[in-house]
């Protein structure tokens, strides 16, 4: 079962989009409860209380086993800050599971929120269309490393980014109908499936 992490921010909304496609998936708030999930939601928020929120619970060690053994992982708005190696604006470290550099809040306040509908996406990936994305806050990523595929862009910037069983997405997909970001998710969650 789909594990969402639900230590604050939007993780109903990543619930009911995962309902909406079909997907059995649960709130999950210990170590325990990420490492018996077969793959794992980290929804928007405030990345700062996150990490505030997970010390001393092995939540993050958890998430990096998940990660390790195989199990996809998506990151949205402040999860693909978490996800990242390199955090800035202010300076900080995530996870480590993604290769990438992330600035916080780089697309402006909350009065910048918008939506998209973005063009530059991989259609071998997301097929054909333009991507609806909505972005709160954003954070930007400024830098991907090796083995990094960028799925879609905005302003020539990657938004959407994957590197193995790890997804990562500076909007939020579970606030539109389009389901492309979680069939990604989701597709590789069958692979693992069927190792």
């Amino acid at each position: 079962m789909i594990g969402v992490l639900a230590l604050q921010g939007d993780f109903q909304a990543h619930l009911a989009a995962l309902g909406r496609a079909g997907v059995a998936a649960r709130p999950v708030r210990t170590a325990a409860g990420i490492l018996e999930s077969t793959g794992l939601v980290i929804p928007g928020g405030e990345s700062t209380t996150f990490r505030t929120l997970m010390e001393g619970t092995g939540i993050e060690a958890a998430i990096r086993e998940l990660a390790r053994r195989g199990d996809p992982v998506l990151g949205t708005c402040a999860g693909a800050i978490l996800l990242a190696d390199t955090v800035t604006n202010p300076e900080g470290a995530g996870l480590g599971l993604l290769p990438v550099t992330v600035a916080r809040n780089a697309y402006g306040r909350q009065l910048d929120s918008t939506v998209l509908r973005l063009t530059d996406v991989d259609r071998a990936a997301l097929g054909e269309g333009p991507l609806e994305a909505v972005f709160i806050r954003a954070p930007k990523i400024t830098a991907a490393g090796a083995g990094v595929e960028t799925l879609a862009r905005r302003d020539g910037a990657p938004v959407l980014v994957r590197k193995d069983n790890v997804v990562a997405a500076t909007f939020h997909p579970e606030l539109t109908e389009d389901r492309r970001v979680f069939d990604l998710f989701l597709a590789a969650r069958m692979r693992t499936s069927a190792r």
